[in-house]
């Protein structure tokens, strides 16, 4: 019998939805999509971001500061915690529902509430640049600030908001657990939001301020795993270089170097598809034979089959 393909699977916030009721729809959506590659003989790990959930979290537990002045404020590390729950509650619920109507039985399926060790010297904690919770008037963000010690910034004239690091991911903490899960046949939701970010002081773990980038957390979760695949899905079907240029080109395969070069010639936008492109070409150049594709959610089960979708290999 041939070995099954390892894949980890990188959700974006478009498989998810931005509010409850958009979530439990999209994660149906999701789930025929992770169990088409099951049925193709895919061994399948899913990580995911929490982009709206966490801001949503955030933007509660400060409600629930102003309605009681005795509540501490949250720290968002705990935020990101909630937002695993309950992604993976949903999210779980929905592939173990889909498994079932397709009369697939023997695959368990867990959230793993995932801790990732940052360093605490990581420059981005120098510079915070990643917007996270609702826009403020400049009042509200003077009063957050001096409040909470919140770092507030202007964002494109939309108004105020909220920013923290986003420092590169060093560990996977309960990386032992995931591995033992997914070499015991279950199908594992891990990393969600790119990790609870932690720091280490000694042999405890304390919450940092910041926020994990979900595509670097996944290429670290798929090296662990030693897949053969990661897949990072965003809301394209292909990458493109000259994006919206007359001269505009989707790319189909293309090596690690042709990568590194449209990266070192600016095609890619920072906060979007270049960090997803970054995440693909570490993934890839780790180990021969390792591949990473970006497409679309509904094209994963092609881009895998080598029909659609952006692949990334080492040659």
């Amino acid at each position: 019998m041939a070995k099954k393909k390892r894949i980890v699977i990188a959700l974006g916030g478009n498989a998810l939805g931005n509010t409850l009721p958009e979530q439990m729809q999209a994660v149906k959506i999701t789930a025929r999509a992770i169990v088409d590659l099951i049925e193709e003989g895919c061994e399948v790990i899913v990580a995911h971001g929490n982009g709206p959930q966490v801001g949503m979290i955030n933007n509660a537990m400060i409600a629930l500061t102003h309605e009681d002045e005795q509540q501490p404020n949250t720290p968002l590390s705990v935020c990101v915690a909630m937002s695993q729950a309950y992604i993976g509650y949903d999210l779980q619920n929905a592939l173990r529902e889909e498994l079932l109507n397709r009369n697939i039985t023997d695959i368990p399926v867990a959230t793993m509430i995932t801790q990732v060790r940052v360093d605490a010297e990581d420059p981005a904690f120098e510079t915070p640049s990643k917007p996270i919770g609702r826009f403020l008037t400049k009042e509200q963000a003077d009063e957050m600030a001096a409040k909470y010690d919140y770092i507030m910034k202007e964002d494109a004239g939309r108004g105020y908001r909220r920013v923290v690091a986003s420092p590169k991911p060093q560990e996977i903490v309960e990386i032992g657990t995931i591995r033992n899960m997914v070499d015991a046949g279950d199908l594992v939701i891990a990393c969600g939001g790119g990790g609870i970010p932690v720091v280490r002081q000694g042999n405890h773990l304390k919450g940092a301020s910041a926020v994990i980038d979900k595509d670097f957390a996944s290429c670290l979760l798929a090296k662990e795993l030693d897949a053969d695949f990661l897949i990072i899905l965003t809301a394209v079907e292909k990458v493109a270089i000259n994006f919206g240029k007359p001269e505009e080109k989707w790319l189909d395969n293309i090596t690690v170097d042709a990568a590194k070069q449209y990266m070192e010639e600016g095609h890619f936008a920072p906060g979007s598809m270049l960090p997803k492109v970054q995440a693909a070409v570490d993934f890839a150049e780790s180990k021969p034979g390792r591949q990473a594709l970006i497409t679309l959610l509904e094209k994963a089960k092609d881009g895998i089959n080598g029909t659609t979708g952006t692949r990334i290999s080492l040659k």
